[in-house]
């Protein structure tokens, strides 16, 4: 019994020093990677246009204009903005984005960070110029890249109780958040990095999205989970207690290798909840697809050493046969 005992002990104990070890070796190569990504070049230009729009005189569009042409769709004469500019709504808008980014300072500084993430795993990638603008709170399209210019629409990151989002439904009203700025470039960069699938099942999907968040994981270290994901912490909550069961759910129901469109509006789509079709619908956090897209890449990373590119690039079945994707229970 002792030498059972003794010997338990010892294979605890070397369990216990080997984990300690990988995370030693882990912490060192994380905070080796983290100095150099510190040293990468990486510097902002901010335009803000709003800014200078709402000091303008009539006299000073066409010098606007030739400053920013591609704000200035030819269609439109002189005199459509000279009247926007004496607009009493374009103004209250032009006032209110003034108050919630008297500077941009702090968005301007996490945005270089983000930048030297990309730049330091993706060299080529050039930071964009950005200009700052209002879209009349086009919030489908409140970040745009337009080749070498990223377009930020201030408008709509007012936080998520401004008066100018009350006839718009809570739970897209709850991302027009200024918190969720970087997270919202980040997709809208990863658009240019992750190929399309040309499979419209509903596991390419997931997997789709989930490369999206994972690439969020490497370049947005410095963001939580659900400010990746945009859900509140009680929702990430929620899918995470519930992932087993989620997954369950799509395997029962044969929904993985399904071409049904239908699946997108439930599962993956912005939504105040997903679309079980069962009576805890009203509790679930909306897109609950991608987030079990994410675990599938998780896993998949963790249980294969390919780099970033290669695992963008791989066919999205190959990725989930290889994963050995198991969801918590």
């Amino acid at each position: 019994m002792k030498l059972k005992e003794n010997y338990f002990i010892m294979n605890y104990f070397t369990l216990f020093f080997g984990v300690l070890v990988l995370m030693v070796v882990g912490c060192k190569m994380d905070d080796k990677i983290a100095e150099e990504i510190s040293k990468v070049k990486v510097e902002i230009d901010v335009s803000r246009f709003e800014r200078e729009f709402a000091q303008a005189e009539d006299k000073d569009i066409p010098v606007l204009k030739k400053k920013y042409p591609y704000l200035f769709p030819e269609q439109y004469s002189d005199s459509v903005w000279v009247q926007k500019l004496n607009d009493s709504l374009q103004v209250e808008i032009l006032q209110e984005v003034g108050q919630a980014f008297p500077d941009f300072n702090t968005e301007q500084e996490e945005l270089e960070r983000l930048f030297k993430h990309i730049k330091y795993y993706f060299p080529k990638a050039k930071a964009p110029k950005v200009i700052t603008l209002i879209s009349d709170v086009d919030y489908h399209n409140r970040v745009i890249f337009a080749d070498s210019l990223l377009l930020l629409s201030l408008d709509n990151y007012l936080g998520p109780s401004h008066k100018f989002y009350q006839g718009i439904s809570s739970y897209i009203a709850a991302g027009l958040d200024k918190e969720l700025l970087a997270s919202d470039v980040c997709s809208a960069w990863a658009k240019t990095v992750i190929p399309v699938p040309e499979d419209r099942s509903f596991l390419s999907q997931l997997i789709y999205y989930g490369k999206e968040l994972y690439l969020k994981d490497v370049i947005m270290p410095f963001k939580s989970d659900f400010n990746k994901i945009g859900y509140s912490s009680e929702q990430l909550d929620w899918a995470i207690e519930n992932e087993d069961y989620i997954w369950r759910y799509f395997i029962e129901r044969e929904l993985l290798y399904s071409t049904d469109y239908g699946l997108r509006a439930r599962f993956l789509d912005p939504a105040p909840f997903s679309k079980f079709r069962l009576t805890l619908d009203n509790e679930t956090p909306g897109r609950i697809g991608r987030f079990v897209g994410w675990q599938i890449v998780r896993a998949f990373m963790q249980n294969n050493k390919v780099g970033l590119d290669e695992m963008l690039s791989l066919p999205e079945e190959e990725l989930f046969k290889k994963s050995g994707y198991k969801p918590k229970k």
